[in-house]
């Protein structure tokens, strides 16, 4: 049952992954806004409820090092496992927000949990809540910022989206995030029986196993965005999903109920991996090639990532 509910969960997350970035593209013709906000809002929320249903249940049930681990190795596959891969199958073009604004402000993020969790050993209500309201002011500057910008045409848009009617939206919308919720359930359940089969220790699962199974809608959402050439929606659909992973997950179930280390390899290296991989994709966005990933770029990022998956089991 658990490989029926893994194959089943895959099914409804390209389902949603498509659904989502077909009601993402109308929305951004409909209301004139850039791409990359339409990937840092609509679609880093949806694909985002996975973490957070997960991560809210474990902390609730205890569970911290699911609730940490989830979130900081989903970050991880996001950009060693998701960008790598969506990188390997098409040239990313990197936007010049993505170094002023995007970025800096996802590295800021990761930083102030790092220093959140080394000084209390724990996420505080209020830390929570410091989490979240940056999250606002992030998005609110975003918005601002993309009205001064100049909207920029990417190939391989379908035109006819632009005449999509309201509840057409809405529906993708609500298909596309009820299939990347059941389908993430699916999948970490699976993954998880499979995993406690295996008598794999709690944080490895939470870092490798559940954090991929809630990172497959990134990666279906950002390869149906590749292979369409929406590569603005998935470069921002990935930096978005870190962001929106450490402030909106992590602040939302810190609020409810505070997350306190378990393990302390969370610390000692599974934040560090997190921290070294986010800052790394800058430089590789320089060299060689300015603003473009290439090809063996997400090669580095794929390697990487499975080297990070091979030392949590061997660890």
């Amino acid at each position: 049952m658990s490989i029926v509910f893994i194959l089943i969960g895959l099914a409804l997350l390209v389902v949603g992954g498509e659904f989502l970035v077909r009601a993402s593209v109308a929305i951004s013709f409909k209301f004139n806004i850039s791409r990359m906000v339409i990937g840092l809002t609509v679609v880093s929320f949806a694909t985002s409820a996975p973490e957070l249903l997960v991560s809210l249940q474990a902390a609730l049930s205890g569970f911290s090092d699911i609730s940490l681990g989830n979130v900081i190795g989903s970050n991880i596959a996001n950009l060693g496992l998701v960008l790598g891969i969506t990188a390997i199958i098409t040239s990313i073009s990197v936007d010049r927000e993505f170094y002023r604004f995007n970025w800096p402000t996802m590295m800021l993020f990761s930083i102030v949990l790092y220093y959140f969790l080394y000084t209390g050993g724990h996420i505080s209500r209020l830390e929570g809540l410091l989490l979240f309201i940056g999250l606002i002011v992030f998005l609110i500057l975003l918005i601002r910022r993309s009205r001064r910008k100049t909207e920029i045409a990417v190939e391989g848009i379908d035109d006819s989206l632009k005449d999509t009617s309201n509840f057409k939206m809405i529906m993708w919308l609500l298909i596309g995030g009820v299939a990347l919720w059941g389908g993430s359930e699916l999948l970490v359940d699976g993954a998880v029986d499979l995993a406690t089969m295996l008598g794999v220790s709690e944080r490895v699962i939470s870092v490798t196993m559940i954090a991929v199974g809630t990172s497959v809608p990134e990666l279906a959402a950002s390869v149906i965005a590749a292979l369409k050439k929406e590569k603005a929606l998935s470069l921002g659909n990935l930096i978005g999903s870190n962001i929106f992973n450490i402030a909106s997950v992590l602040g939302i179930t810190a609020m409810i109920q505070p997350i306190y280390i378990q393990s302390d390899q969370i610390l000692t290296n599974d934040i560090f991996w997190m921290i070294g991989i986010s800052f790394a994709i800058a430089p590789l966005a320089f060299v060689p090639k300015r603003f473009l990933f290439t090809r063996y770029k997400g090669v580095i990022l794929f390697v990487s990532y499975v080297i990070f998956t091979g030392l949590a089991f061997l660890g």
